[in-house]
């Protein structure tokens, strides 16, 4: 199949001389050099002060004379999003500090936030009946051995299932998706504990699906900053198969599809278990100290520790520990949690992660290995969303890199099988 280019975007955002000047990889004064050759077009801006420029025309461009779009340290790709900002060891969504938000706001006013850069007081998910129903079904018909992602996925697919009208990819009808998606997938988990009332926030009734603890208000608050700080992290790799799911314009469900696809590698979503199990084997045995010096004998990674984004500790995983404070039950996993952290200091300046401050919640409370991910993974079901949205507003398809071609250069023989040129189908030599 051929990739085609879209339709033409008349309402599509348009570039700032400062801004093509920056994709093209020239002086301001270039770009009008540029428009004054007739190789850009270029349109007075609103009232009148300075120009603005097609996005796709100074891409073309940059194409052509061999530019391209600057890549982040490590990455390969980079986009333009007003997402999430990660700069100077803090974390913005939409400009404001996300730490700040999850102190004041719950998981759905921060998810409508990111949605929308509107804040919805009170916001709730409330899960469709028919949807609901439906996933719960097909996740009870998974064996008993299935994980908490399985379980999701599986979720998401008979979500979509019930929906005629998935393929709406028009704001309104993407975010009533959403808000019915989120809650839907925590519903079709299995309960542990006692259920929590209707009408109440996200958090509490994950809370039954993870722990049969009863939950308390400074255990729920812990929860609720932890789905807040994980709704989104930038371009992350599960954050990317999101936006390249919906550049191909795929429906949402198939976006967080894509996204729960990619996090169940033990490289991104799985890294909070294996803190939740370097902490419990610290607790069970009193000290830090001998499981970390185990991990460094044996050239093992302490996981829970260290972030490629941040210089400092995870400004996520700081306000988890402040409230974590706050929950009786969680000291002894506070203390070995930071054990862990001045125990390695002696070998390695790492700092803690939200992975860490997750396995004191998961460690504390009596719940599973897998907790950590799975409040990993319908946190960020909304952060992909949020990121689907920008995609739907974007050219299709327009992700789409090229291959470096490294194979043997054509032309070759066409291969040949066992028998031979001249032999019948299974012939004997």
């Amino acid at each position: 199949m051929t990739d085609q280019p879209g339709p033409e975007r008349h309402d599509a955002p348009r570039l700032t001389t400062r801004q093509a000047a920056e994709l093209l990889g020239v002086k301001p004064e270039t770009v009008y050099a540029y428009v004054s050759r007739g190789q850009l077009t270029s349109v007075r801006a609103a009232g009148g002060r300075g120009s603005t420029f097609d996005a796709e025309e100074v891409r073309a461009l940059a194409r052509r004379s061999g530019r391209r779009d600057p890549s982040p340290a490590g990455g390969d790709l980079a986009f333009r999003t007003g997402i999430t900002l990660i700069e100077d060891d803090r974390c913005y969504f939409r400009g404001v500090d996300a730490t700040e938000l999850a102190r004041r706001y719950g998981y759905e006013e921060v998810a409508e936030w990111l949605w929308t850069g509107e804040l919805r007081p009170g916001a709730r998910f409330a899960a469709p009946a028919g949807t609901l129903a439906a996933a719960r079904r097909a996740v009870e018909a998974l064996p008993p051995h299935s994980g908490s992602t399985d379980r999701l996925r599986v979720a998401v697919t008979a979500a979509a299932a019930t929906d005629p009208l998935r393929f709406d990819l028009s704001p309104e009808a993407v975010l009533n998706s959403a808000r019915g998606l989120i809650p839907t997938l925590v519903g079709a988990l299995p309960v542990l504990g006692t259920p929590a009332a209707e009408g109440g926030p996200l958090a509490a009734e994950l809370w039954a699906r993870l722990t049969p603890e009863p939950a308390d208000a400074p255990s729920l608050a812990v929860l609720d900053a932890a789905l807040a700080l994980l709704i989104d992290h930038d371009l992350a790799a599960s954050t990317l198969a999101a936006r390249v799911a919906a550049s191909a314009r795929a429906h949402p469900y198939a976006v967080v599809s894509a996204g729960l696809g990619v996090l169940e590698g033990p490289l991104h979503g799985a890294a909070s278990g294996l803190a939740h199990r370097l902490l419990r084997e610290a607790v069970d045995r009193g000290s830090a100290v001998p499981v970390v010096a185990d991990h460094l004998r044996t050239g093992r990674r302490v996981p829970g520790l260290g972030h490629r984004l941040y210089r400092g500790e995870d400004p996520r995983a700081t306000v988890l520990f402040e409230l974590l404070a706050e929950v009786p039950q969680a000291a002894g996993a506070l203390a070995a949690a930071r054990e862990v952290v001045a125990t390695t200091a002696r070998h390695a300046p790492l700092h803690a992660n939200i992975d860490l401050a997750l396995a004191v919640l998961s460690v504390s409370r009596g719940m599973a290995a897998d907790a950590g991910e799975t409040v990993f993974a319908v946190s960020r079901t909304a952060g992909w969303i949020a990121h689907a949205l920008e995609e739907y507003g974007e050219r299709p398809l327009r992700i789409r890199p090229s291959g470096q071609y490294t194979g043997p250069r054509p032309p070759q023989p066409l291969p040949r099988d066992g028998s031979g040129p001249d032999q019948e189908p299974g012939s004997a030599n």
